[in-house]
């Protein structure tokens, strides 16, 4: 990628940046700090109940309990739409990833890119390896609405597996918090409800370019998983691509070699914009 700091002013230069369940917008640190050197203004919000610090969250994660999937993408709607005189390239992470396609599906965003994303309503494919993943929230159905913390270890097997324990604690320290148990529920439940907060529409004429990113040794959102949203997605009228990167676990945001995923994301995404 260049390192030119000016953007081509035909294309758009404002950046949002969606994080997932169990992290906040800390995880974009690497990729936040990338971009503004490129010229790009980045935003980078917070989920609904989640404006806390990252210390206060673990101490009291009461503020995002029960937040859900629509309310979250309803939050990012009104904050894309307050932009105004520009139509931003969204990318998310995890459930961030699906929220950033909810979001393309409501006609907002010139491109989007989603990174190893939770599965949007009519994705069928669930891994043994994803079944694990969400059943501590899954397994108690009063999770629906309470925030819910991994352990060390569970943060392990879900985001670092990559990695050696010592470096996996190393990331847990900085960047996990709990998560609203909702969000994963109705993910879980998405194909057995006709209006599923998940759904969007595969054969849209009008939905902005999509990338979807997978990871070959992600656990929580396994290669086939997104390599099977992409190709619904790929129905729709615009451009839709798959990126497959066979290392990278689901926490690729910060994995080593996360600059390839970044730059190819970015790359994409401008190149594919749509004037809307």
């Amino acid at each position: 990628m260049t390192t030119n700091n000016t953007p081509d002013p035909t294309i758009p230069d404002t950046i949002v940046l969606i994080h997932g369940l169990w992290l906040t917008p800390r995880s974009w640190e690497h990729w936040i700090d990338r971009y503004e050197r490129l010229g790009h203004r980045v935003i980078a919000p917070t989920w609904p109940g989640m404006d806390s610090s990252i210390e206060d969250l673990r101490r009291d994660p009461s503020t995002m309990a029960g937040v859900d999937i629509t309310e979250i993408t309803d939050h990012y709607e009104a904050i894309i739409r307050v932009l105004l005189d520009t139509s931003p390239i969204i990318i998310g992470h995890s459930f961030g990833g699906l929220i950033a396609q909810l979001l393309l599906d409501r006609g907002l965003g010139s491109a989007g890119v989603a990174i190893h994303p939770a599965p949007v309503k009519g994705v069928l494919r669930l891994p043994i390896s994803s079944l694990r993943s969400a059943f501590p929230v899954l397994r108690n159905p009063l999770n629906r609405n309470r925030a819910v913390a991994l352990t060390p270890k569970q943060f392990h097997y879900r985001f670092t597996n990559t990695m050696s324990e010592e470096e996996s604690q190393a990331v847990y320290e900085r960047y996990h918090v709990p998560g609203p148990g909702r969000v994963l529920f109705q993910a879980a439940t998405a194909n057995l409800n006709l209006r599923a907060a998940t759904k969007v529409d595969f054969k849209s004429e009008s939905r902005a370019p999509l990338l979807v990113v997978g990871g070959g040794q992600d656990h929580t959102v396994p290669a086939s998983v997104a390599k099977e949203a992409a190709t619904r997605q790929s129905k729709a009228k615009s451009a839709t691509e798959y990126k497959e990167y066979p290392g990278r676990s689901h926490y690729t945001l910060g994995q080593d070699g996360w600059e390839e995923v970044a730059d190819y994301a970015l790359e994409w995404a401008t190149k594919h914009t749509t004037a809307l």
